[in-house]
């Protein structure tokens, strides 16, 4: 593996061992491949030390954008490992489509029953996924769900977290070391409002538009008829220049949105969950 060993401390390079050895002991791995930082990593170490007997398998669906799928695809061709994209439909759950607290079990058992289907086609022993240690900290069904398919968690074996895999990913030379943390469409929805297809369709359009406009780390949380656009704090000022709150608020209104809003404390992960603490 080409890897700048000088840019990784004895710990960082203890736990890439660690990865890479119990990958080796799996023998063939399935890779639940969503393109995102994790995965990414998971995948590349996984290709080096199993070869062709690794496979990427990426559910496509309402909630993923088509940036993503192709940003997955372009990494997978370009270290030839075979990429199978597989079509699900999340919404045809109930437990998924009515968005409880339990939304992302529905669709993390949808999926990785998937992803067991073509491992057994393609004669694989293992499916994995890229859940790191800090994902521990969070309100995550979906571990739940992969917990009860057998689906492996090599990254957080190997005792890996979100800033360690950075460093390992930039030190392999992944251009994915940088990439903002990503999470599907639905997690911008509060709790308890309904996942349609239209909505998740405003929401994809509306974050590709504030992407084009140079806000990288953003989400459109959608609460009813409003949108609640989440930008880290140093951003909020850009985002109020004249031009671009007018352009920004001309453009989510044309996708359906009633009324735009700011989140003055800016972005950050899992804010959704919040709902979950306080019962609101």
């Amino acid at each position: 593996m080409k890897i700048n060993k000088d840019d990784l401390n004895e710990e960082l390079l203890n736990k890439l061992k660690k990865l890479e050895t119990y990958i080796e002991s799996l023998g063939s791995l399935a890779v639940g491949f969503s393109g995102g930082v994790d995965s990414s990593l998971l995948l590349a170490v996984a290709k080096e030390v199993l070869g062709d007997n690794v496979i990427a398998v990426t559910g496509a669906d309402a909630s993923v954008p088509e940036r993503e799928v192709k940003e997955a695809s372009e990494f997978c061709r370009e270290r030839g490992i075979k990429h199978i994209i597989c079509k699900v439909n999340p919404l045809s759950e109930d437990g998924y489509r009515h968005n409880g607290p339990d939304r992302c079990y529905f669709c993390k058992h949808g999926i990785f029953t998937e992803v067991k289907r073509i491992a057994d086609e393609n004669g694989i022993l293992f499916m994995a996924e890229g859940s790191n240690l800090d994902d521990m900290g969070d309100y995550r069904p979906g571990l739940k769900a992969a917990a009860e398919l057998s689906v492996k968690s090599p990254l957080r074996v190997a005792g890996l977290r979100k800033k360690e895999i950075r460093m390992i990913s930039k030190a392999m030379g992944l251009s994915t070391w940088s990439k903002p943390a990503y999470a599907c469409l639905a997690s911008r929805f509060v709790y308890g409002e309904e996942i349609t297809e239209e909505k998740l369709y405003m929401i994809d359009q509306a974050e590709q538009f504030l992407i084009e406009h140079g806000f990288l780390e953003e989400r459109v949380r959608l609460h009813g008829n409003i949108a609640r656009i989440e930008v880290p704090a140093k951003d909020i000022p850009k985002l109020v220049e004249e031009d671009i709150r007018e352009s920004v608020y001309k453009r989510f209104t044309d996708l359906g949105f009633k009324f735009v809003t700011i989140d003055m404390k800016g972005y950050r992960l899992g804010s959704m969950n919040a709902t979950l603490n306080n019962g609101k």
